[in-house]
């Protein structure tokens, strides 16, 4: 739930240690149990650059971003890395350049650690396809730790009424969520679908259920506990993967890492309707399902299909407000940081109920 009681802020003031407690990817391969993917290490604080701040970390969600990492289908980081891109925690110091006066604010950090500024996406607000942006926990250490530092541009003060566990999800989930909700154009009355019941769509079927009152919601989920869930957060009808839904759809969100509901998908859609793919990585062991695309069911009739591509600052502030807003309520499941290989093990094995966090304080 959300409230005042889940916020898990330590004090900013005092001396920092000069070490850390922190879970970093040493090797990259398959994550099947065999071997844990993270080492817990004891590494030095970081310091903040002049136009960063550092961050005490409270809590980090646990990311299906972090298993493509590991498991080798993202651009490789430079190991050791510490994962983590959905943070919540207080700002304990600012570098000299920082403007925003954020210290002693609790904020969350997503999945942009920084971002050029000045090339012609940037400059449009769409810093998420900027060429050179650092991703945060791959490009740049990330909040499986107990501080990390980000770009002052890219800390996003969280709303009171959120606590610090259920903020993280809001950060990656929640706002890629809720940008995939908006590139569906959905009109309300109009049929959503959404494909998978993880972290992500649980909170979308929330906002949708808020700004579309009046559209019924399918969900397409492999687990009889999944769809379970879905129907208990207010979906009107839940089915198998390729299961046919009582209506045709105008608009469905992917938030899957498979092929095969990317088909279903396409073939559930009404004349004109919008497929929008919420994974940044389809993994490959299932792309010979691609050989039985059909024209006439999957594509014809005007359909169409987008991806995203993470979120823009204004998406997770915007997210963050519709969420204080609704309020949203995310369901989490808190692990202490050094069981988070045993977080991403369940979560590659699809043992889903909401969303995995870590809690440092």
């Amino acid at each position: 739930m959300l409230g005042a009681m889940t916020h898990l802020a330590p004090s900013h003031s005092g001396p920092l240690p000069a070490e850390m407690r922190a879970m970093r990817i040493h090797e990259l391969g398959p994550l099947d149990g065999s071997r844990p993917p993270l080492r817990a290490d004891r590494i030095a604080t970081p310091t903040p650059a002049a136009a960063e701040v550092l961050i005490r970390v409270h809590a980090c969600a646990v990311c299906h971003t972090e298993i493509d990492e590991i498991e080798g289908r993202t651009p490789p980081p430079q190991l050791p890395m510490t994962p983590g891109h959905q943070v919540v925690g207080t700002v304990v110091r600012e570098g000299a350049d920082c403007r925003r006066q954020l210290l002693g604010q609790r904020v969350g950090v997503a999945w942009i650690h920084a971002a050029c500024g000045h090339c012609p996406w940037c400059r449009e607000g769409r810093e998420n396809l900027c060429p050179d942006f650092q991703a945060c926990g791959r490009d740049a250490p990330g909040g499986y730790a107990e501080f990390m530092v980000v770009a002052e541009d890219f800390a996003y003060p969280i709303p009171e009424r959120i606590g610090d566990l259920e903020a993280t999800p809001l950060l990656c989930a929640g706002a890629v969520g809720f940008r995939a909700l908006r590139l569906c154009r959905l009109e309300n009355g109009q049929a959503l679908g959404l494909t998978g019941f993880g972290a992500s769509a649980h909170l979308v079927l929330q906002m949708a259920r808020y700004l579309y009152p009046d559209s019924p919601i399918s969900v397409f989920a492999r687990s009889a506990a999944e769809r379970e869930f879905a129907l208990q957060l207010g979906a009107q009808w839940a089915g198998d993967t390729r299961d046919a839904p009582p209506c045709a759809l105008e608009a469905i969100i992917d938030t899957t890492p498979a092929w095969l509901p990317v088909l279903s998908a396409m073939q559930a859609l009404a004349p004109g309707g919008r497929l929008v793919i919420n994974a940044i990585r389809k993994e490959s062991a299932d792309q010979a399902v691609l050989a039985t695309l059909d024209y006439d069911r999957h594509l014809w009739r005007e359909k169409s299909l987008q991806t995203v591509a993470n979120v823009t600052r204004q998406d997770v502030t915007e997210c963050l407000r519709l969420a204080a807003r609704i309020p949203l309520q995310p369901r989490v499941t808190p692990y202490p940081l050094e069981q988070a290989n045993e977080a991403l093990l369940e979560l590659k094995q699809g043992k889903i109920r909401g969303a995995k966090v870590l809690r440092l304080a």
